[in-house]
C-alpha cells in the first residue's frame, strides 16, 4: 500500500530528500526510471558506491552492475506501477566482491501528489554476518547431536557389558545371598540401560511413559523371571508423557518395587502377577506396583528398611509424592501419589511419607 501525505510535490520531495540524507541506515530514493535521486551516506559507505557518479545513475548500473538482479528489477517495476510492494526480499549481492553479501530489501512507492514523477524508497539491510552466525550455530548443533549420539551409543554398550559381567558373576558364585545381590544389581543396571535407550529415542525431550514402562518391565522380566508361565509382569499406564528427569525417577521407582515383589511376594515358585499402573488427571498422578502374592508380613511395620525401601522413599520425596503401602487381598500394593495442591502447599522441602 502506497504511503500518502497531503503535501505539494516540491515539499514532498524535499521532505523525502531530507529523510534520506539524515538516515543512519542505508536508504536509496529512486525515480520512475530507477535512477538514484539520493542515498544516505551509510548506503554509499556500506556498499562502496561513489556518491558523485551514483546520483542520476540507474540502480542496476551501480558498481559494475551487481544490483542488476532480474527478480529485484521485476519487483521494483511492479512497485513503481503500484501493483506490489517489496517486503523483506532477500538477495545476494555478488559482483566483483570477494564474498557475496546477503541483503534484505524493502521498497515502497511514495505518493505525495505528483503522479507524473514516481519515487521509490528502498531500505537495505546487510544480514551477511547474521546469516553466518546462524549457519555456525546450526553447524554446532549438528556436531553436538552427532557427539551426543556417539556418547549414547557408547553408554548403552558399556551398560550392556556391565550387566553381562554382573549376571555372569551371579551364576558363578556359590552363596545364594551373594547371587541375589548380584541379580538385583543386574536388574538395576538393565533398568538404567532401558531408560538411557528411551531418552536417546526421545532426544532428551518428553518421555512417553506407557512405552517406557513396558520396555522397562520387559527388561526386568527377562533377567529375573525364570518361568514367564508362572509369573507375569504387566503394565497399565495412561498415554502420558513427562519430562526426561521425571521419567528417570519414576523408572527407578518401578524398578525397585518390581524387584521387591519378585523377591518377596512369590516364595517357593508360587505363581502370580505383578501390575505396574500409572494414571494421571491434570497435574495429579498415581504410580503403583501391585502383586497378588503372599502379602505383607505381620512384623512389616517394625522391620528395618532395606536398600530398595530407602531408594523409593528418597525418590518419592524428590517427586513430591507420598508413598502408600496397602494390603491388596491378596498381595501388596505400593503407590506413589502426587497431588498438585498438596505439593504446592508443602513447598520444596516437603517430606513424602516413608515406606
Amino acid at each position: 500500500m502506497a504511503a500518502r501525505a497531503t503535501l505539494d510535490p516540491d515539499t514532498g520531495l524535499a521532505l523525502a530528500l531530507a529523510v534520506v540524507g539524515s538516515s543512519t541506515a542505508p536508504l536509496v530514493l529512486l525515480d520512475d526510471d530507477f535512477k538514484v535521486v539520493a542515498a544516505s551516506a551509510s548506503f554509499f559507505t556500506a556498499f562502496q558506491v561513489d556518491r558523485t557518479s551514483a546520483e542520476g545513475q540507474s540502480l542496476f548500473d551501480l558498481h559494475s552492475g551487481e544490483w542488476n538482479v532480474p527478480q529485484l528489477r521485476a519487483l521494483l517495476k511492479a512497485t513503481s506501477a503500484g501493483n506490489a510492494q517489496v517486503d523483506a526480499y532477500e538477495m545476494d549481492l555478488r559482483g566483483d566482491r570477494a564474498k557475496p553479501r546477503r541483503l534484505i530489501i524493502n521498497a515502497q512507492k511514495l505518493d505525495y501528489g505528483d503522479p507524473e514523477h514516481v519515487r521509490l524508497l528502498l531500505s537495505v539491510t546487510d544480514v551477511t554476518d547474521a546469516r553466518l552466525a546462524e549457519k555456525l550455530k546450526d553447524d554446532l548443533l549438528r556436531e553436538k547431536a552427532i557427539l551426543l549420539q556417539e556418547i549414547q551409543h557408547r553408554v548403552a554398550n558399556s551398560l550392556q557389558i556391565i550387566a553381562s559381567v554382573i549376571l555372569q558373576s551371579a551364576r558363578q558364585v556359590r552363596s545364594e545371598e551373594a547371587r541375589g545381590y548380584l541379580r538385583d544389581a543386574h536388574s538395576r543396571v538393565m533398568s538404567v540401560a532401558t531408560l538411557q535407550q528411551q531418552l536417546a529415542a526421545s532426544r532428551l525431550g518428553d518421555v512417553e511413559l506407557r512405552g517406557y514402562f513396558t520396555q522397562l518391565c520387559e527388561s526386568i522380566g527377562a533377567s529375573m523371571i525364570r518361568d514367564p508361565g508362572q509369573l507375569t509382569l504387566e503394565v497399565n499406564a495412561d498415554a502420558r508423557s513427562v519430562p526426561a528427569e521425571v521419567s528417570v525417577s519414576l523408572g527407578l521407582v518401578v524398578t525397585e518395587l518390581v524387584i521387591n515383589s519378585l523377591k518377596h511376594a512369590f516364595p517357593g515358585g508360587r505363581p502370580g502377577r505383578i501390575v505396574v499402573a500409572y494414571h494421571a488427571q491434570g497435574r495429579n498422578w498415581t504410580l503403583s506396583v501391585a502383586d497378588d502374592g503372599v502379602g505383607m508380613p505381620e512384623d512389616a511395620a517394625s522391620a528395618t528398611p532395606g536398600l530398595g525401601t530407602s531408594i523409593v522413599a528418597a525418590l518419592a520425596r524428590q517427586l513430591r509424592a507420598r508413598a502408600q503401602v496397602a494390603n491388596a487381598h491378596p498381595g501388596t500394593a505400593v503407590s506413589l501419589i502426587h497431588t498438585h495442591l498438596e505439593s504446592v502447599e508443602a513447598g520444596p522441602s516437603s517430606q513424602a511419607a516413608a515406606l
